[in-house]
């Protein structure tokens, strides 16, 4: 993908589809975060031995995230369900959030990317990862921010305690825009010619 970038952003990129718009590169995932407990390494003062509670209830909610490398910039939507309909509603969120733009988003090739029945923003192009790569996806790296800073080593009573810290959870990340740049940033991303061809 590194190295088909720029010949398939030039595809995408041309000046009928962008006319005049800046051109924002987005890359997107979906996660699931739930009532599991994720148990993490932490420090505790010698002789004491840290002692964390474990829960096993599969109830998760999931969250659309896609964040834009270079300006460090995240938009997310949580939502009870991941289906074309939720990835259809996602997308509409991001066009009205970046109305004035041109997006490149990135996606992987999970089933709601392709459906026939996905409504994809005029404003919007999906670019597909290669299959099994997620290692090329910054959104992943997000991801784990998230869950080694929200939810480590904690057991929640209920799935609305879940939702509540995602709701605090991701406005302070978005936020940060240094720290999402840090994680996302990649050298081979922020040298891309996002100029129209």
């Amino acid at each position: 993908m590194e190295k088909k970038l720029p010949k398939t952003l030039g595809a995408l990129v041309t000046p009928a589809a962008v006319r005049g718009r800046r051109v924002r590169l987005m890359f997107q995932d979906e996660a699931r975060f739930g009532r599991m407990v994720r148990i993490r390494r932490c420090w505790a003062p010698a002789p004491l031995r840290p002692v964390v509670a474990n829960g096993y209830e599969r109830e998760f909610v999931y969250v659309y995230g896609a964040v834009s490398p270079c300006d460090g910039q995240l938009d997310w939507m949580i939502c009870q369900k991941m289906n074309t309909a939720r990835m259809s509603e996602y997308l509409a969120q991001v066009q009205q959030a970046h109305a004035d733009e041109f997006i490149v988003m990135v996606v992987d090739g999970a089933s709601s990317h392709v459906s026939k029945e996905l409504v994809v923003p005029e404003n919007i192009r999906l670019l597909r990862l290669p299959p099994y790569a997620p290692e090329l996806n910054p959104q992943e790296h997000v991801w784990d921010e998230i869950r080694e800073k929200e939810f480590p080593n904690r057991v929640f009573a209920d799935l609305a305690s879940v939702t509540r810290q995602l709701k605090q959870g991701l406005p302070r990340l978005a936020a940060d825009t240094q720290r999402l740049r840090s994680i996302t940033a990649w050298p081979w991303i922020v040298s891309l010619n996002l100029n129209a061809h």
